[in-house]
């Protein structure tokens, strides 16, 4: 067969592809965050002592480290998603900046009363409610980002798609801050840290099978 018809076969099938306008795709992200914590809250989620909270260092360290966090996560996710960039990067930068939010937390916390009692901090009861609500509020991003994803074209489908769960993981958890009953730094790093896990793992696993070419 000649070469030039064996690519009329191939490609007579083929139909225009959108081009992606990653501006537009960030955008769409956003507009979905604010959406989600305006009906999270609609639907009188937010805890009853807000404005005593905002006094605490450590509110505005989770609201912030997690908000990053999320940030970071779905801007590689969706810059990587172009076959000629690599998550690689963005991934490392991510890490290091989990490591300083974990060590500013120890930080928030030693400046507290002391350790005070460890089964009392953690609450396992709350602590256990606490991650199932935040991998609930990571499924929407999830969705959005894995559509994103599918619509692209990733060579590092791993990375990608870990960068995907990171970011899926940590909005859930930032749009759960503003229910979240505790500001305690120990708690917070020990049932989010469970619960962004918990979507991380999953998250990688699925958004990389939709990644497939």
């Amino acid at each position: 067969m000649r070469t030039d018809s064996l690519v009329d076969r191939l490609s007579q099938d083929l139909r225009p592809v959108r081009r992606r306008n990653i501006v537009r795709e960030a955008l769409l992200l956003l507009v979905l965050g604010v959406v989600e914590v305006a009906a999270f809250l609609g639907m009188g989620f937010m805890r009853p002592d807000m404005p005593m909270a905002m006094d605490a260092p450590s509110f505005w360290w989770k609201l912030a480290s997690l908000g990053l966090i999320a940030v970071l996560g779905a801007g590689v996710a969706i810059l990587s998603a172009d076959p000629v960039r690599s998550p690689r990067r963005g991934l490392r930068w991510m890490l290091i900046c989990i490591v300083m939010i974990i060590a500013s937390g120890w930080l928030i916390d030693a400046s507290g009363n002391g350790l005070g009692d460890l089964v009392r901090r953690l609450d396992w009861v709350h602590g256990l409610q606490c991650v199932w609500k935040m991998i609930a509020l990571s499924i929407p991003p999830a969705i959005a980002l894995g559509v994103l994803i599918r619509r692209g074209a990733p060579t590092d489908r791993g990375g990608t798609a870990l960068a995907a769960g990171l970011a899926s993981a940590a909005w859930g958890a930032f749009v759960f801050v503003f229910a979240c009953p505790s500001d305690d730094p120990l708690y917070i790093a020990v049932w989010y840290t469970v619960g962004c896990s918990i979507v991380t793992i999953l998250g990688r696993a699925i958004l990389m099978r939709l990644s497939r070419w």
